[in-house]
């Protein structure tokens, strides 16, 4: 089970990574409105709608790296308090009642969002149209990854509290 976790982690420590990159696009895309909207009056009709794909993906597939990397934001006043074999026993408690139930339907009904959107090759309802079902599909591979991720720390939790 030791290998899953360390396999889990492995992918969303690679996928966080080279998403990472996307910034760049972003960036550029960015920098091009700007530019074309003040410095010639011209702004353009896809710039806005692309920024907000490239940030989307950008932040689904982020989820588990920061999952993984403990970036999510979190209320530990009471764990804090606690020495560390309750402090793992309440993380395993939190990730089986909570976690792993409410990613795991969000992981479900985005796939099958995504399976829908893709089905009927949507587009988005702007001037510029273009196709969504390539971003529906990334926001639920995101999804899977942080549900991936939190099953890698439950193993490594009940790893931890058996030693």
């Amino acid at each position: 089970m030791l290998q899953i976790a360390k396999w889990i982690d492995s992918l969303n420590e690679k996928i966080g990574f080279w998403s990472s990159f996307l910034i760049l696009p972003l960036i550029g895309v960015v920098a091009y409105e700007v530019v074309m909207r003040y410095g010639f009056n011209a702004p353009t009709a896809w710039a806005f709608e692309l920024t907000v794909f490239i940030y989307g993906v950008h932040f689904m597939l982020a989820l588990a790296y920061a999952h993984k990397h403990d970036g999510h934001v979190s209320i530990d006043i009471f764990e804090a308090r606690l020495s560390p074999r309750p402090r793992t026993i309440l993380r395993i408690v939190a990730n089986l009642a909570y976690f792993i139930p409410t990613v795991g339907l969000l992981a479900v009904w985005s796939i099958i969002y995504a399976n829908t959107s893709w089905q009927g090759r949507e587009l988005a309802s702007s001037s510029w149209a273009p196709a969504i079902y390539p971003y529906k599909i990334l926001m639920a591979i995101g999804f899977v990854l942080l549900l991936l991720q939190g099953i890698s720390k439950l193993i490594q939790d009940f790893r931890s509290l058996r030693n």
